[in-house]
């Protein structure tokens, strides 16, 4: 057994103080406030639940920085589609393993406990099937295990190239299945799964663009009670494309003809009308936020206050993971608000502090997005923060969340995954390792 000892910490009910925290198993046992530490207790200025990172495309991270040059016209994410689709061709699975170990090192630094992989990068070079169909969703797993992230595993449904629905293109060979094939992937993802601590199966078709109704509809059975992971309404031209084949938008499409509650995040929903965010909300699906790529590829703006007004939840991720941050996600999120609505602290409760409304409601939002319960409380996964507030000794409580999303001051010092120690002094205790592996592949992968 491991004991913590906070001076402050965030319990599900605020903020405590000398709270004693143990840990068995990967687990939380008690948590006692206004309690004497014991000799053995590691101690902790504050500590703060680990928030899950809701999504991710592993492979991605390799592009950082590959996708900032203009093209001879205006640049979109249409066409930052087409390098990620050459850049996907030609990795193999031992690379996807090094980048993805280097990204989840990465979001443990950040501060974040789990990932929810929504992973589609299923076969070889050529779109023949790996001999092992699991090949891919076996590195991913690989590399979860290898930096203690918790892992949350979203196979994707890929099919078509839009709607239609439109054949596959020659470029998304490595992504597309057929209802056959992606059952007998998810039966061996569950298994890879199985072989995990900690890990939880669910299923994300891709999109309304990549997968019908009807396919979406046989799918889901194969996720048994697991999460359900879909990208909708991220860009204009998607919506406008879904009204011209289907006389709707996609949310609109989605919540009318698909069982869509509390399991469900749809990822980005960036276009939304009233009727759209109110009925989103009512359902209870958690809206999958990620902000800093949604700025990146010029996406739009998510109605957060409307949705957060409507009772909406929603999480952050990092999908296209050209930069790891939690506290970046949530300070995107907030100014996303504040530049569209002008207005400032947009999320946020009357007289009340900005940064704890958005790491609450993310914390919250992504337990229920990855089927993991959050928060310092028994029995749920010892997913924890450190933070180390040392050079800002002004701030406490609410106030020091708001110096860590906002500001410069307020670090990452330790992190807790599973009840795993994984980061010190705000570097993971593999970083070495697995970056000069992950040096290594990129090196080769830039010759090729």
């Amino acid at each position: 057994m491991t004991s913590l000892f906070a001076e402050r910490a965030l319990l599900p009910d605020g903020w405590h103080s000398a709270v004693r925290i143990e840990i068995a198993e990967g687990r939380i046992g008690a948590v006692l406030s206004d309690a004497a530490p014991a000799p053995a207790d590691e101690r902790h200025a504050v500590l703060v639940p680990a928030p899950g990172n809701v999504h991710s495309h592993a492979f991605q991270h390799a592009m950082a920085g590959l996708t900032e040059r203009r093209g001879a016209g205006d640049d979109s994410f249409w066409t930052w589609r087409e390098t990620m689709y050459r850049f996907a061709l030609g990795m193999r699975p031992e690379d996807v393993e090094a980048v993805a170990a280097m990204l989840y090192v990465r979001m443990l630094e950040a501060g974040f406990g789990r990932v929810g992989e929504f992973h589609y990068l299923h076969h070889d070079r050529d779109g023949s099937a790996y001999a092992d169909i699991g090949e891919m969703a076996a590195r991913i797993a690989a590399a979860s295990a290898s930096t203690g992230i918790g892992l949350t595993l979203l196979p994707v449904f890929y099919a078509h190239a839009g709607f239609g629905p439109a054949p596959a293109l020659a470029e998304q060979r490595r992504f597309v299945s057929s209802l056959d094939t992606f059952a007998r992937l998810m039966e061996r993802s569950g298994e890879i799964v199985a072989q995990q601590s900690g890990a939880v199966l669910g299923i994300a078709p891709h999109s309304l663009r990549a997968a019908t109704l009807a396919e979406i509809g046989t799918i889901l059975p194969l996720a048994g009670a697991g999460p359900v992971h879909i990208h909708v309404a991220e860009q204009t031209a998607e919506v406008e494309a879904c009204e011209r084949r289907h006389g709707a938008r996609p949310v609109r499409l989605l919540l009318d003809n698909a069982p869509v509650d509390e399991r469900w995040c749809l990822i980005h929903a960036t276009h939304m009308t009233e009727d759209e965010i109110r009925d989103m909300a009512s359902r209870g699906a958690v809206a999958g936020l990620c902000p800093i790529t949604e700025a990146n590829l010029g996406d739009g703006i998510f109605a957060g206050t409307a949705f957060r007004a409507a009772g909406g939840r929603f999480a952050v991720g990092s999908d296209s993971n050209v930069s790891i941050s939690l506290a970046g996600e949530l300070r995107q999120y907030e100014y996303s608000q504040r530049l569209g609505l002008r207005i400032r602290n947009a999320i946020a409760d009357a007289n009340g502090s900005t940064g704890r409304a958005l790491f609450s409601d993310a914390l919250a939002g992504g337990a229920r997005a990855l089927a993991n319960p959050a928060g310092i409380a028994p029995g749920n996964r010892a997913d924890l923060v450190a933070l180390d507030g040392r050079a800002a000794p002004q701030l406490r409580d609410d106030s020091l969340l708001d110096g860590w999303i906002f500001g410069d001051d307020i670090r990452v010092d330790c992190v807790w995954a599973m009840g795993s120690k994984q980061v010190a002094g705000g570097r993971h205790r593999r970083r070495d390792a697995i970056e000069a592996h992950y040096r290594a592949t990129m090196a080769r992968l830039s010759e090729d």
